[in-house]
């Protein structure tokens, strides 16, 4: 499977997300190594968290250069060249409110991640807000490798969105899902794709 980031890069990244679990502060991660720790398949560059309880916030501002960035509605910490932006309850705007999505977690490799089908709407929502650049290429990359590599529950999925107001997420998960042509990421021939897609959006109909 061909990798997206440098290798380099993400192993590093890796190694912080790593540290950040034996720090005494409780955080969820969603973005590109959620992603990656339900499907295996792409490792990322930066680091995307949401913070379960306000009050860590004080242990972040002792320990690192902490920056909020009001536009955006999140926090952020730069090690050196790995970028950590930090979402908080009842603040910061992603496509589900943060609160919501602390309710739908997992655990992994020791790591608490938010479940296949908030992570593929929080994807969305990014893929939507910068569809022409190469993070949104990348979105995608993770889009199509969490429906076929995650134990996405398309109910589920339709219930969340629909709850949420974001019903137009659908037909851009059907788009994505047809216009889709980067499979030297995913690790499938021609043939295995377009058997994969066929399934995906058969699953997408009955949802």
């Amino acid at each position: 499977m061909k990798e997206f980031w440098n290798s380099a890069l993400t192993e590093k990244s890796l190694n912080i997300l790593q540290s950040l679990k034996k720090r005494p502060f409780e955080f969820v991660v969603i973005g590109g190594w959620a992603a990656y720790l339900w499907t295996k398949a792409h490792k990322s560059k930066d680091i995307d968290i949401l913070l379960k309880n306000f009050e860590d916030m004080k242990y972040l501002k002792e320990h690192y250069v902490l920056k909020k960035n009001d536009n955006l509605k999140k926090y952020e910490i730069k090690i050196e060249e790995i970028d950590i932006d930090i979402y908080v309850p009842f603040y910061s705007k992603l496509a589900l409110p943060v609160e919501e999505c602390l309710k739908h977690t997992a655990r992994i490799d020791g790591i608490e991640v938010v479940s296949p089908e908030v992570l593929l709407i929080l994807k969305q929502g990014a893929e939507i807000e910068r569809k022409d650049s190469v993070k949104g290429a990348k979105d995608r990359i993770d889009v199509m490798a969490l429906l076929i590599y995650s134990p996405v529950d398309f109910r589920k999925y339709s219930e969340l969105i629909k709850a949420n107001k974001l019903e137009s997420y659908f037909q851009r998960l059907k788009e994505i899902t047809n216009s889709f042509k980067e499979i030297e990421y995913i690790g499938l021939n021609p043939r295995e794709f377009k058997l994969k897609k066929q399934e995906i959006l058969e699953k997408l109909k009955k949802a």
